[in-house]
């Protein structure tokens, strides 16, 4: 089996079109390969010079010059860089699969009549033509990038290495209006969403989109236990105190019912504070299996857990992101946010997102977002294909 590694760039058009959630899902409902990692880059003139040259040397028809000139033109433009989004993907076939999926550039295909929206760039990408001259270009918008086989990549992968050095992984380049509130703030698209192949990441992405918020950084994370415990410990005791009257009276409720009679209050309030607590105590700590892979004591992950760590920022993105999420009870959040559309229950709630700039602070911290793991992956790979 030829597993390989290769890549997916998503152009900064798409990125401001707020179009990511969009190519995301479309890559991880149709793919069977793994999302092995993802890094929003600004790229300079240097990268922007020699990565539009590897595109000139592949020399196929037009479409790579083409392609070459649009990296040129538009990853920097008016003296700013714009953000890039790389997205690694690594399984049997990948190269082929991530080119079938994101579709051709050929101008004969690109007819309205034979777009289908099979493909990210029958739905994303633009190519039209001057109607009097066919040999004119007169817009182009591919969408996103991607090689077309592993010797490609890897020289692609070569160039974003050395560009990925010593790099910020929460990237800067845009100057706000000294009146606005400018915040920032993580989110995470938990295990839940992960289990197989769907489009409910970029869904959620898109929902989340509609904030108005950019996206600054982005890395694909497995919590640890240590992690995991550091991360929920503030509220271990708040989610105790709120569930353990909830299971109390779910247990007074059974066996009222069960034996027929009527319990106290006097015991309700045992019930509370002994099944209520004991239970309650168990969901917590099935909240740090759930987002780590580990039960809560043992020293392996008992299996990979996967979750995207999104960073987003905005005036008063802590507020406006929160709105869209929804409250942490699945079934008292309002219609139209990410909880109420996809959170099974308070455990498993399908994401988080930070509620003060504080716990922002605090939670990039714990996950290392300034640690992205983008490039040891590539560089792991190229050491492997020189060995």
């Amino acid at each position: 089996m030829n597993i390989e590694l290769s890549y997916v760039m998503v152009t900064p058009y798409s990125i401001v079109k707020s179009r990511t959630g969009g190519v995301i899902a479309r890559l991880l409902s149709r793919l069977d390969i793994e999302l092995a990692g993802a890094q929003m880059i600004i790229p300079d003139e240097t990268f922007v010079k020699d990565y539009a040259k590897l595109l000139r040397d592949q020399n196929v028809k037009d479409d790579f010059t083409m392609l070459a000139d649009y990296v040129e033109q538009n990853f920097i433009s008016g003296g700013r860089s714009h953000r890039v989004l790389i997205l690694l993907f690594r399984g049997i076939d990948a190269c082929r699969k991530l080119t079938d999926i994101c579709g051709t550039l050929h101008a004969e295909n690109r007819g309205i009549e034979s777009l289908r929206g099979e493909t990210i760039r029958d739905t994303y990408a633009d190519l039209i033509i001057d109607s009097n001259d066919p040999t004119r270009v007169t817009y182009f918008e591919p969408a996103v990038l991607t090689p077309r086989n592993q010797k490609e990549a890897d020289k692609d992968f070569e160039l974003l290495a050395r560009f990925l050095n010593g790099k910020e992984t929460i990237v800067s380049n845009i100057d706000y209006p000294e009146t606005a509130q400018i915040e920032k703030t993580l989110v995470i698209i938990k295990p839940d969403n992960w289990n197989f192949a769907s489009s409910r990441p970029g869904t959620i992405m898109d929902m989340f989109s509609r904030t108005g918020m950019r996206i600054v950084g982005i890395k694909i994370h497995q919590f640890t236990q240590e992690e995991a415990l550091e991360f929920y410990g503030p509220v271990e005791s708040t989610l105790i105190e709120k569930l353990a009257p909830v299971f109390g009276a779910k247990a007074a409720e059974i066996l009222e019912k069960e034996f027929e009679l009527s319990i106290s209050e006097d015991t309700k309030h045992l019930l509370t504070n002994s099944i209520g607590m004991e239970y309650a105590e168990s969901q917590f700590q099935k909240l740090i299996e759930f987002m780590s892979g580990m039960q809560p004591g043992s020293e392996e992950n008992e299996k990979h857990v996967m979750t995207m760590i999104l960073i987003y920022e905005g005036d008063m993105a802590v507020q406006r992101i929160r709105e869209v999420l929804g409250p942490t009870d699945p079934l008292k959040a309002p219609g139209g946010t990410v909880r109420r559309e996809f959170g099974s229950n308070v455990m498993v709630n399908t994401a988080h997102a930070s509620d003060s700039t504080e716990s922002f602070i605090r939670e990039a911290e714990i996950v290392k977002i300034h640690e992205n793991n983008l490039k040891g992956i590539i560089e792991e790979h190229l050491k492997q294909c020189r060995g």
